[in-house]
């Protein structure tokens, strides 16, 4: 099992931003794919980005595609959400994930991953 721990969340202004941070201990070996998704109020879990060890370049999601930057320290076992120009609808509890996806662009997909954390909160006010 990997255990993951998301800290950074909080409330920022529209147009500011907010970094995320989730530190993976446990199997590590084992996670070849690491995301960020997040969850609205009656909304259903929206993928927003990921990075894959066969992957070039990272995959983000369309709504924040230009506005958020995700990174990965393999040294340190830690994934970064860089989250700048936040809008109100970036509102959610983000979650990061773990997982052995295979392949590559099932990233996507929540079902794709067997470890995820507790969640954070993000509010962006307007």
């Amino acid at each position: 099992q990997v255990r993951l721990v998301e800290s950074g969340g909080g409330l920022a202004q529209a147009g500011g931003s907010l970094r995320l941070s989730c530190a993976a201990s446990g199997r590590t070996f084992s996670v070849n794919a690491m995301a960020w998704f997040r969850a609205a109020p009656d909304k259903d879990r929206e993928f927003v980005a990921a990075t894959h060890t066969n992957a070039e370049t990272p995959y983000v999601g369309d709504s924040v595609q230009g506005r958020f930057t995700i990174a990965r320290d393999n040294t340190k076992n830690m994934v970064y959400l860089q989250m700048d120009n936040l809008k109100p609808e970036d509102t959610a509890v983000y979650y990061c994930a773990a997982g052995h996806v295979s392949p590559a662009f099932l990233v996507k997909r929540p079902s794709s991953y067997h470890s995820w954390g507790q969640g954070t909160q993000v509010t962006v006010s307007s």
